[in-house]
């Protein structure tokens, strides 16, 4: 059993950070899965509803505890996300974290869904949480391609308590309705578009980037529902469900293989049919930081890439527990976490809740407890933006202490050419 007691609380002041201890427990992929049933009609569909109600309501029992005590930030150093520095001595630069943090979209379990293909299944508690970790990983991207770069969720503050624990949906609705008959006409087709990004990830099968979806792809990878899916084959079920979308025509998602970014591969993807066209591109590039366990030599390179604009986050966690890093202070990563198990939202409704596509909690934890398996994302609006996300990157990976000082073990290229050619440089 984790310890789940809490260290001694220090002050903010202090350069030395207390890490509270966020590694509860929640079942694994093997308690979680798919029983195999020799009963069948009814009963059937009645066992796999009341397993999918019990794995719920463990999870949100085990994750709701900790969710109610806070991460401690310490002061003295800046907070990195995404891109951003935040000096959280600054009343201003912190408020703009909890803005910045409070916008990103928060993917999580959910119950109560129409069930999967194939199985009985109404929840992705206890398996499904590579995929939600995969999809904070394409909302970041889809955000930054079609909103502008620094827009943030206006009226989060209203919505979410400064203590960082959810309001009462009713009251919090109420906010939400004023603020946005309060809010300026600019901000309402940005406000538009954001509501239209969070029901691509709604739970129906119609949703171009819902769990549905997003397993029904799994299948040609050999996974179904109820399967342990890694960051790599998430990466994999992320470039089809873009590919398949006819909502982003001008948006495509390359995947490393091996490691090795091909400049001639992603030139012939983003390439339009005139030479002045080109596709927006999302960048995955599963790696592995390590052994069984985290590479110590690698923080450095996993910092500096988190310290990257380019950067959308990066799919990891612990062993069998997903998490989606999005920044870190001093020797603890931030992140979101899925485990937390939700109702379904209908967002076909034209003014939905979106309370719960929102978290203004941050969470830390040890890089030391980082899993080595991990998927890491970039964005690239045009050619020019990615030519700069090629120099960042390099930079980032040649600076002491990251990938490229390691040459006993896989790192991250960028290279001319293509992969079939196998033409380095």
């Amino acid at each position: 059993m984790m310890n789940t007691s809490t260290s001694s609380a220090r002050g903010e002041d202090q350069s030395t950070e207390a890490e509270l201890t966020d590694d509860w427990l929640f079942l694994s992929t093997a308690s979680a899965g798919p029983e195999v049933l020799t009963v069948s009609g009814a009963e059937a569909v009645d066992r796999g509803k009341l397993k999918s109600k019990l794995v719920s309501a463990w999870n949100s029992v085990k994750y709701v505890w900790p969710l109610k005590q806070k991460s401690k930030f310490s002061k003295s150093s800046p907070v990195v996300m995404l891109g951003k520095s935040y000096k959280l001595r600054d009343q201003g630069k912190r408020e703009c974290f909890r803005c910045s943090f409070a916008s990103l979209l928060w993917l999580t379990y959910r119950r109560g869904f129409a069930p999967l293909v194939g199985c009985a299944l109404t929840t992705d508690s206890g398996w499904g949480c590579v995929l939600r970790t995969g999809q904070m990983l394409l909302a970041r991207g889809l955000m930054l391609h079609l909103l502008p770069p620094d827009w943030t969720w206006s009226v989060c503050h209203h919505v979410v308590k400064d203590d960082m624990d959810l309001e009462s949906l009713k009251e919090g609705r109420k906010k939400l309705h004023r603020a946005l008959s309060l809010g300026s006409l600019p901000s309402r087709p940005m406000e538009a578009t954001h509501r239209r990004v969070v029901s691509w990830f709604t739970d129906t099968p119609e949703a171009p980037f819902g769990i549905h979806q997003l397993v029904d792809l799994g299948r040609s990878s050999g996974k179904k529902a109820g399967d342990w899916y890694g960051p790599s084959v998430v990466a994999h079920i992320i470039r089809k469900a873009v590919a398949a979308s006819a909502a982003l025509p001008n948006l495509v998602v390359y995947v490393a293989q091996d490691c090795t970014v091909y400049l001639e591969d992603v030139r012939r993807l983003c390439q339009g049919p005139s030479p002045e066209s080109w596709k927006s591109v999302i960048i995955l590039v599963p790696v592995r930081l390590g052994g069984q366990d985290l590479n110590a030599s690698y923080i450095t390179c996993v910092k500096n890439l988190l310290a990257l604009k380019c950067c959308i986050g990066i799919i990891g966690g612990k062993p069998k527990h997903s998490l989606f890093f999005v920044g870190f202070q001093g020797d603890h990563l931030l992140y979101l976490d899925p485990h937390y198990c939700q109702p379904t939202v209908d967002t076909a409704k034209g003014n939905f809740p979106l309370e719960s596509f929102h978290c203004k909690y941050p969470r830390k934890m040890s890089f030391s407890r980082m899993d080595p398996s991990c998927t890491i994302g970039f964005y690239a609006r045009s050619q020019m933006d990615f030519k700069s996300l090629c120099t960042a990157v390099s930079e980032s990976l040649s600076s002491p202490g990251s990938l490229h000082v390691r040459r006993d073990v896989p790192h991250v290229h960028i290279c001319r050419g293509t992969r079939s050619s196998g033409r380095h440089q």
